[in-house]
């Protein structure tokens, strides 16, 4: 590979994606030579993280669903023209909170607008950039939600956390839908379990995948 390796990590709300992100790092840097760069979306640069800020302030309620999925998508090219493509360039392992899936599952499937019509904007925005690999923590969306009830003392809630169950349980099977058609890029993750034995299993699948870069 001529370039570094792209690894997206993907799950409902209340999945644990952070947690694991910050458990499975260490482990990535103690196997790897290669420079790992942590990122997450919306975010990871400062414009970017401002139209995070738009997207998920909770005062937000009248915001159409179709500007939801373009802000996503803007906020999506910059960080990768910014901060992701020149990452991979220099060969790095990129690790980054939530990708291209998260529209297709939120705003295409939660939304209801459309998956179709979320890949089209995000292929624009992209042009072409897949990630090498996608961890896909799933949980039912009872758990999510339950997991996310119990942390609004010590965690952001956004705007999203405080949709319905239905909402939730409609996002979920959007990435259901992705994981049976992606079978190849998208490995899926009990998240129920231990914040440790997902980071395990994750790890250990990352080390089968990717061999030249992390061992």
């Amino acid at each position: 590979m001529d370039r570094g390796i792209f690894i997206t990590v993907e799950g409902p709300d209340g999945a644990g994606k952070t947690s694991l992100i910050q458990a499975l790092a260490p482990m990535i840097e103690k196997a790897t030579q290669h420079e790992l760069v942590l990122t997450r979306e919306p975010g990871g640069i400062p414009i970017a993280e401002k139209i995070r800020t738009i997207i998920l302030d909770p005062k937000h309620t009248e915001m159409d669903e179709r500007t939801e999925a373009l802000l996503y998508a803007a906020a999506r090219r910059q960080h990768l023209v910014e901060k992701v493509i020149p990452a991979l360039d220099r060969k790095a392992i990129v690790l980054c909170d939530r990708f291209v899936d998260s529209s297709l599952a939120y705003q295409g499937a939660g939304r209801e607008i459309g998956m179709a019509e979320i890949a089209s904007i995000n292929e624009f925005a992209c042009d072409g950039l897949r990630p090498d690999v996608t961890l896909y923590i799933d949980v039912e969306s009872e758990l999510g939600l339950e997991r996310i009830a119990k942390g609004r003392k010590t965690t952001e809630v956004d705007r999203l956390d405080n949709e319905a169950l239905d909402f939730h349980k409609k996002v979920r099977t959007g990435y259901l839908e992705l994981v049976k058609a992606n079978p190849d890029r998208i490995l899926t993750i009990d998240g129920s379990v231990s914040i440790e034995e997902v980071a395990n299993t994750c790890f250990n699948r990352l080390k089968e995948r990717f061999p030249e870069f992390i061992n």
